[in-house]
């Protein structure tokens, strides 16, 4: 790999790290939302108020969607349908099921789904290096969240929330690859790309809250409970906005196996935050940290 190609490499890896940190703060805001609202409530909440927020940014920095090509376009807006409309919603009732902790682990498997996806579509192969990373990440975030799977609410039905993880990955999986492809061969960019995703999103969730006979905007609860629009700004702009965005830049510049593996790191993230409202931390949750940014090193070294 030559120095330029390195360097966009590491610089998607930084975008990617960011993003499941973004993720990971914005998950205990989804995760409190979950309480009070639907799922698909909040998909379409976090839509609007992301696509809006993202469109101002394109018209502000003089770009348009208006000369987007046919075929990297329509590989966006199912990427957007598979993503956002079905995977984050899965994603969402997954959370209800099974918390946090649970249904990151799920998310593991999106990593070798995409690699393997990448590989079979895209003829992007991994080099040896690459898929000991992998596992090795991978490896280190599951022995994080094992640790305190014991200890979550067995009232939860797993059958139902085992589902929708497995669903979750499996859809973010197909829309990393159908984004890869759009970046990579078509000049459109991270931010054009992100709209595009959310805007067909938006559409599919709109289109099925109608049949369903469903307020399209449910603004009512955040009226009655202004906490629950503070809560759904916060998680917004961090895991919508901002997040979204870096996992585009991310998918741009570096190989989809190595950035899914870093999106996937989201749970690392979660043990400061909880350290900082002063849950103790355990050696074994230190060591699997250790372990995954071994594996992260390996991608770089």
């Amino acid at each position: 790999m030559d120095s330029s190609a390195f360097n966009s490499s590491l610089l998607g890896g930084i975008a990617a790290l960011s993003a499941a940190f973004l993720w990971a703060l914005a998950s205990i805001w989804f995760s409190r939302l979950g309480k009070h609202l639907l799922v698909i409530q909040i998909n379409l909440l976090k839509g609007f108020l992301a696509i809006a927020i993202l469109s101002v940014i394109l018209i502000l920095s003089g770009g348009t969607l208006a000369t987007l090509p046919f075929l990297p376009m329509a590989m966006l807006l199912i990427s957007g349908i598979v993503g956002i409309t079905i995977g984050d919603t899965a994603y969402l009732k997954a959370l209800q099921s099974l918390g946090p902790r649970r249904t990151l682990l799920l998310a593991n498997l999106a990593p070798p789904m995409v690699g393997l996806m990448a590989w079979a579509f895209l003829d992007e192969r991994l080099a040896l290096r690459a898929w000991l990373g992998i596992f090795l990440t991978l490896a280190g975030i599951t022995w994080v969240i094992f640790e305190r799977i014991r200890e979550e609410d067995r009232s939860t039905n797993l059958h139902k929330g085992l589902f929708f993880g497995f669903l979750a990955a499996l859809c973010q999986s197909v829309a990393v690859v159908l984004s890869r492809a759009a970046l990579t061969r078509s000049p459109i960019d991270a931010l054009q790309s992100t709209i595009v995703r959310l805007g067909a999103a938006i559409f599919v969730l709109a289109f099925w809250s109608l049949v369903r006979q469903q307020s399209i905007l449910p603004w009512r609860p955040l009226v009655s409970r202004p906490r629950l629009a503070v809560w759904l700004m916060t998680a917004t702009l961090l895991g919508t906005v901002l997040a979204m965005w870096l996992q585009q830049i991310a998918i741009e510049l570096t190989p989809v196996g190595i950035v899914q593996t870093l999106l996937s790191t989201s749970p690392l993230f979660i043990l400061p935050i909880v350290a900082l409202q002063g849950e103790q931390i355990s050696p074994r949750a230190v060591a699997g940290a250790l372990v995954a940014l071994l594996g992260v090193g390996l991608f770089y070294l």
